[in-house]
């Protein structure tokens, strides 16, 4: 939000913004708050519909349609924004009413540096020693500032160690109540695919980054954002890994399994879900190698991609008589949409690394010796795949592609081109497989609701459902552990700053500070704590969420969880796994002391 906010000549990552007037604050274009008013059970209604329908996909399509008519309906009959939430894999779906402000204005960011001390690297882990917060003042319709009598006071000396506390917040998505057999897909296809991308993704990025430092704020989000995937799906992948965390989900699913057998009902109903389950996910893993390495690119893709999949579809067009084509081929538009098939240029470093990146990963995914990688890459990866791609399309250069225009339609489909043979092949396989993999995963999904309803019918609320990006209280304490063979203390205080700033030689990256920062001011106690860790049960989507006492006081911030805590979108170990948050003390005592 920062950089596309501020005026020309400001610099809010590096220097942070502060409102010191009402009028000084400036509107967050498309940001919203919800404020969650009530709550109504609508599975009945659902699951009537779900009923009716003859194969999984007729129940998928019921199910949506009713959810989108139930919404419809209730958001005119009460004014309110509706939002129907899955619980229990579709065992339970309720229907939240929230009350949304659109008018939400920033009044205070801290600098970057600050609210991320250690960047990509200290992201996901403990000890920390960051101020990772921003403030926002939501008004009403009436364009006032809201005065609500309901709302958190600020504790001074925010809790002790051991004193319980609440987080309040919106977790994501977490699998917790998937079976077994559908982890280990994930574990073994979709997490070690897309940790595949993420890694390559952020060498592009962190590699101009570092040769490019005054394009910093142009890249440091893509630094942030990708090490921050590749960390999420690395830590997952550790936890999945891990064979104590398998062996407690085995338990858990043999529990549950006897206990459907023991009832002649239950058992009627769910005794042979899992080996269904486990059917469909043999299905998917047999063509996952294809799917995920043919399938087009949403993030990331070099430019060559974008321009091989353009040529192909004005191929496509152009053999169609003129009345069957597309707006954008008609007589009138051909000009502009050909005009528009080529950039007007191409930063050829960016896009030779994006296709690096893009070699590394599908072979990773493919192998060296699949047919269309091979037309594509000759075997190579790295900096030897993009030269032999390179060296084989007329596409790379705007004088290059002239040639391409003087073939006919036929002929584009045909030439001996790596990108567009790439394309084309792979488009056509990826097509098919969606089609088959779609039947399968609908049939997935309406197996896992089944689940759902296994787990709580057995277990009723004693289990709580996955998490829905919808409003959760989690209690803990604050609260050490062991890790890396010492001990990490609950709090961490002000002189850990410092003392990382000048372990790590006072260099901007990436345990800098800002000027503001790099003197302690006089007035401040360098022993308050700035940070903590608690066992409070949270995840992905939770940033942000504030953390109170039992008097309904902010003792905390929370930012997200230690490298243990990402095992969490499958199971809950109070062992290690910890919410990392920015202390209310350390937090005012900075709002009063560094930014006055």
């Amino acid at each position: 939000q920062l950089t596309s906010m501020q005026d020309e000549g400001e610099n809010w990552l590096r220097d942070g913004f502060y409102a010191e007037t009402l009028d000084d604050e400036r509107l967050v274009p498309n940001l919203f708050v919800d404020q969650l008013i009530r709550i109504e059970d609508v599975t009945d209604e659902i699951k009537e519909a779900m009923s009716v329908g003859e194969t999984d996909s007729d129940k998928i399509e019921s199910r949506d349609s009713t959810k989108a008519k139930i919404i419809s309906e209730r958001e005119a009959e009460s004014g309110l924004v509706c939002k129907i939430v899955t619980l229990y894999n579709g065992g339970k779906f309720s229907l939240y009413y929230y009350k949304r402000y659109s008018d939400i204005r920033l009044v205070m960011a801290p600098d970057f540096q600050i609210a991320a001390t250690g960047w990509d690297w200290d992201n996901f882990t403990y000890p920390r020693y960051e101020l990772d917060f921003m403030f926002y003042r939501a008004y009403d319709e009436n364009g006032k500032p809201v005065k609500s009598n309901n709302h958190f006071t600020w504790s001074k000396k925010g809790a002790e160690e051991g004193e319980p506390i609440f987080v309040v917040g919106r977790p994501g998505h977490t699998d917790r109540l998937l079976s077994v057999s559908n982890l280990e897909y994930l574990r073994d296809v979709v997490y070690t695919n897309r940790l595949a991308l993420y890694e390559e993704l952020y060498q592009v990025y962190f590699e101009l980054f570092s040769k490019y430092p005054e394009r910093e704020s142009e890249l440091l989000n893509s630094v942030m954002g990708f090490g921050n995937g590749r960390k999420s799906y690395a830590g997952r992948l550790f936890g999945l890994s891990k064979p104590e965390l398998m062996k407690k989900k085995e338990s858990f699913e043999n529990e549950l399994r006897k206990k459907v057998k023991e009832s002649p009902e239950l058992n009627e109903k769910y005794g042979k879900l899992w080996d269904e389950i486990e059917k469909v996910v043999t299905e998917l893993r047999k063509t996952s190698a294809q799917y995920y390495g043919y399938a087009p690119q949403r993030r990331g893709a070099a430019v060559y991609f974008t321009i091989a999949q353009k040529l192909i579809e004005y191929a496509h067009e152009m053999q169609k008589d003129g009345e069957q084509r597309s707006p954008l081929y008609n007589e009138e538009n051909l000009e502009k949409t050909v005009g528009d098939i080529y950039p007007d240029s191409i930063d050829v470093e960016f896009n030779n690394l994006l296709l690096r990146a893009h070699a590394n990963t599908v072979t990773s995914i493919l192998a060296k010796d699949d047919l269309l990688l091979n037309k594509l890459y000759g075997s190579n990866t790295g900096n030897d795949a993009v030269q032999y791609a390179l060296s084989k399309t007329l596409i790379s250069t705007i004088e290059d592609s002239s040639l391409i225009f003087s073939l006919t339609p036929d002929e584009i489909l045909k030439a001996d081109d790596s990108f567009i043979q790439f394309v084309l092949q792979s488009n056509i396989i990826f097509d098919s497989l969606s089609v088959e993999r779609r039947n399968l995963e609908n049939t997935l999904t309406i197996l896992n609701q089944k689940l759902g309803e296994a787990v709580f019918e057995v277990f009723g609320e004693n289990i709580s459902p996955d998490a829905t990006s919808t409003i959760r209280i989690s209690d803990g304490v604050i609260k050490g552990y062991e890790y890396n063979g010492t001990i990490a203390p609950g709090k961490t205080t002000y002189y850990g700053l410092w003392d990382r700033y000048i372990s790590f030689g006072k260099k901007t990256y990436p345990w800098g500070l800002h000027p503001r920062w790099k003197t302690p001011p006089a007035e401040l106690d360098l022993s308050i704590p700035i940070g903590f860790a608690s066992t409070n049960d949270i995840v992905g989507g939770n940033s942000g969420s504030s953390l109170i006492n039992k008097n309904m006081e902010v003792v905390g911030l929370a930012h997200d969880g230690n490298l243990e805590s990402l095992a969490g979108h499958f199971i809950f170990d109070e062992t290690n796994n910890r919410t990392v948050s920015t202390d209310s003390w350390g937090l005012l005592e900075s709002l009063k002391h560094v930014y006055k």
